[in-house]
């Protein structure tokens, strides 16, 4: 699988929004299937697919527990996707990965 390919399947990851929203929710670490269907009112198979979409795109990663699949956000995998893209569409801009809108972040000289 070429870049170009690999990083498609993460951008159409990432063009619906409750696959974006779920990223969103996964920032704060591993959640269980049923704790993400819990926070939309569609159905939990809908949900299943959308993760189902995340994984395939390398944009979450899942572990079983017992009876419960638990889902984390593949972070370096989603800054690798979009700064690559960034990159070769804005390669005079720097991207910072620490950026002062980050709760805790630090910008330099502080």
């Amino acid at each position: 699988m070429t870049e170009a390919h690999d990083e498609a399947g993460a951008f159409r990851a990432l063009a619906d929004p409750t696959r974006r929203q779920i990223l969103e929710d996964l920032r704060g670490g591993e959640l269980a299937a049923g704790q993400i269907a819990s926070r939309f009112a569609i159905s939990a198979p809908s949900i299943s697919r959308h993760l189902g979409v995340l994984k395939g795109a390398g944009l979450v990663t899942e572990r079983r527990d017992g009876n419960r699949i638990l889902y984390t956000l593949a972070e370096d995998r989603l800054a690798t996707c979009i700064g690559r893209f960034l990159s070769a569409v804005c390669p005079e801009q720097i991207v910072l990965r620490h950026t002062t809108w980050r709760p805790g972040a630090r910008s330099e000289g502080s």
